[in-house]
């Protein structure tokens, strides 16, 4: 048959292949953004997805129908304890790409690492990072988070790099030298108002089927007998299934980015309780910080979120939000 009746798009994205799991539950930052501000700032943070709650704010988006009145948006809750800085990593660049010039570690190993490899000669690897300032291409820095300090089982920190940006290249290596071994807590990063991305692994789904996957039409019952696979996998010439073609496989557990994330909230449970009664499903009660961001986040309950600062900043003035009200389920 060489017609049809209709014509159809494709079904389901080529922009996400292949489709299987992610490789680790801890997601990796590609890019981290530049941003011209006076003093060095890090550009990123983490936190434990708590779960979903209703917030009413006042519309603050200027020429819109409801600018000025209040407006009812979905939100999720991040569970956010500080990060510990571990170290400072500084990246050279050639025509292959970045390489790594020198790592300087801190004296204070992060609370659930041993001290066997322990990273030694500190100060003779602070001062190459120094004498090297001017081959530097990159800097950022090493930290670490505890899933214990929110209420998780896990013991081990997770570690991870977290970009710097703001100033010349000297005062960002001077600003991470003064942080070496210090905490930081995500008011410090992030303020309400500021548009964020999250970086996130996804629900796992399992194998799933091309209707579920794909979105493909299932197939008349008079058909064929099989109604939810796919009519045709190709012609017969060139003999070989073509990786356009919808097929059954992983679904879910992918490495995902949602851009321009507005902040609504970033507090502390001590001073404005966020937590449900009988606590976030899956999750339980939040005791330290928290942020509230607008809209939803992927991944189910405990996965870890990384928060960057924009990519793609958006054009809208960033100013804290008016809330009028939080809805938690009592």
């Amino acid at each position: 048959m060489g017609h049809r009746k209709k014509s159809a798009p494709r079904r389901g994205s080529l922009a996400y292949k292949p489709r299987g799991r992610a490789a680790s539950i801890v997601p990796t930052v590609r890019t981290w953004p530049e941003i011209s501000i006076d003093k060095p700032s890090l550009l990123g943070f983490a936190g434990f997805k708590a779960g979903s709650i209703h917030i009413i704010t006042v519309d603050d988006r200027e020429k819109t129908p409801n600018f000025g009145k209040p407006i009812f948006n979905s939100a999720t809750v991040l569970s956010v304890p500080p990060i510990f800085i571990y170290g400072i990593r500084a990246y050279g660049e050639n025509d292959k790409g970045l390489f790594v010039i020198r790592d300087a570690y801190s004296d204070k190993l992060p609370k659930g690492l041993s001290e066997k490899g322990k990273p030694k000669a500190i100060e003779d690897a602070l001062k190459k990072i120094e004498s090297n300032l001017d081959k530097v291409a990159q800097i950022s820095a090493i930290v670490s988070v505890y899933p214990k300090d929110v209420g998780l089982s896990q013991k081990k920190p997770i570690l991870f790099e977290v970009g710097v940006s703001g100033g010349d290249m000297k005062s960002r290596f001077e600003y991470l030298k003064s942080l070496l071994g210090k905490e930081v807590k995500i008011n410090d990063v992030i303020k309400p108002g500021m548009y964020v991305d999250v970086i996130a692994i996804t629900k796992g789904k399992g194998i799933e089927g091309p209707v579920t996957r794909f979105g493909i039409k299932r197939k008349s019952h008079k058909s064929r007998k099989s109604v939810r696979a796919v009519a045709t996998l190709g012609p017969w010439h060139p003999a070989s299934v073509m990786y356009t073609v919808p097929r059954a496989g992983q679904m879910g557990y992918h490495q995902r980015v949602e851009y321009n994330k507005k902040a609504i909230m970033v507090s502390n449970a001590k001073e404005a309780e966020i937590t449900p009664k009988g606590g976030f499903p899956h999750f339980g009660v939040i005791k330290g910080d928290y942020i509230i961001l607008k809209g939803s986040v992927p991944g189910p309950a405990k996965r870890l979120i990384k928060i960057r600062l924009p990519l793609r900043s958006p054009k809208a003035k960033v100013q804290p939000p008016k809330v009028l009200e939080i809805s938690i389920r009592r």
